[in-house]
């Protein structure tokens, strides 16, 4: 029997596998050693003082079921661990105010912790039976021993979920502007490639607007570079309130953003479309700014709007048709400076 277990533990460990996985397979070997008829996991939230049975073994007539939560404070492993007493083969007399242990009958009960490695304390690996049975040298080494490879495993589970989540951080991070939180030009990109395929399946067209703010330098120069930063922010937020479902919007870098949509067929034409849409984004620039104290007018920025048809025009071309009707779009604008009130 001895070497049977071992062999399936082995075996279990070699292959890659979920916690429950794992877990469903050490309770069955457990019942094996001990001959109880249910064992299982818990895990106990000491905050809300709540034990909770994470998953179970019931081959007779004993039934733990899986999911339940009751009170930490009522439980025979809470009294176990502060009698420190991991077993007993008459639990109504060791324990005869445990309210759970009559309703289920449990007459032999064998329970260990379950520390994580860091000492932390995460729950309790248990047997239970109806019937008295003698606890063996055996059994109660096997117990601890599967404590341990439980308390591993979810250590390094939580290590990979840690490293996932850490991960996933570093790459929102990477496709995200850190000043304004827009996209930035890595993550336009890609969008834009995602929009495009939509665009032609949808057999529509394309919309982009290049979008450079007048005067920034002067904004710099006057109020200084936290001041700027602080206005770069507000327009990516007006910009980040005026987009719809689909809609790109991103800061390319410095004071240069795009806006990408997929055209609005109930337009009459394009121009009426392209002139509909530079007008909607001129108006959300424009306006009254609150920066450093002060309230500064800004009068708009350059726009290059155009409209493509994706299934002809890939994103670098659009890209450096939008920024050649943007500067064409400088060279004829009145260039109103700004003033603060």
């Amino acid at each position: 029997m001895s070497d049977l277990i071992l062999a399936r533990v082995s075996q279990s460990l070699a292959t890659e596998q979920s916690l429950e996985s794992l877990v469903r397979q050490l309770l069955e070997m457990l019942e094996m050693v001990t001959e109880m008829e249910s064992t299982y996991l818990t895990k106990v939230d000491v905050d809300t003082r709540l034990q909770h049975i994470l998953y179970a073994r019931n081959s007779k007539q004993m039934h733990i079921p899986e999911g339940l939560s009751v009170p930490w404070d009522e439980t025979l492993c809470k009294r176990a661990i502060d009698d420190n007493c991991f077993y007993s083969d008459n639990v109504p007399e060791r324990w005869p105010d445990c309210t759970a242990a009559q309703a289920l009958e449990i007459t032999t009960f064998l329970s260990t912790p379950v520390h994580l490695p860091d000492g932390t304390f995460y729950g309790t690996l248990c047997a239970t039976s109806k019937q008295q049975h003698k606890l063996s040298h055996r059994g109660e080494q096997v117990l601890h021993l599967f404590a341990g490879l439980i308390a591993q495993y979810i250590q390094k589970e939580s290590l990979v979920s840690q490293l996932q989540e850490a991960n996933a951080a570093l790459i929102a991070y990477s496709y995200t502007d850190v000043l304004t939180r827009l996209p930035n030009r890595r993550a336009i990109f890609e969008n834009m490639d995602t929009l495009f395929s939509l665009a032609s399946h949808l057999n529509r067209n394309v919309i982009v607007a290049y979008i450079d703010l007048d005067h920034f330098k002067q904004i710099n120069d006057r109020f200084g570079h936290e001041a700027g930063d602080q206005f770069l922010i507000q327009v990516g937020q007006r910009l980040t309130n005026w987009r719809s479902e689909h809609d790109i919007i991103g800061r390319l870098g410095g004071d240069e953003f795009l806006a990408v949509c997929l055209a609005d067929e109930n337009d009459p034409s394009p121009q009426a479309r392209l002139h509909t849409l530079k007008d909607r984004l001129q108006q959300q620039i424009r306006g009254e700014y609150q920066i450093e104290g002060e309230v500064l007018f800004y009068p708009g920025a350059s726009l290059g709007v155009i409209e493509i048809n994706p299934r002809e025009t890939d994103v670098d071309s659009a890209l450096h048709a939008a920024d050649s009707a943007m500067y064409q779009d400088k060279k004829r604008k009145d260039k109103t400076p700004f003033v603060t009130h």
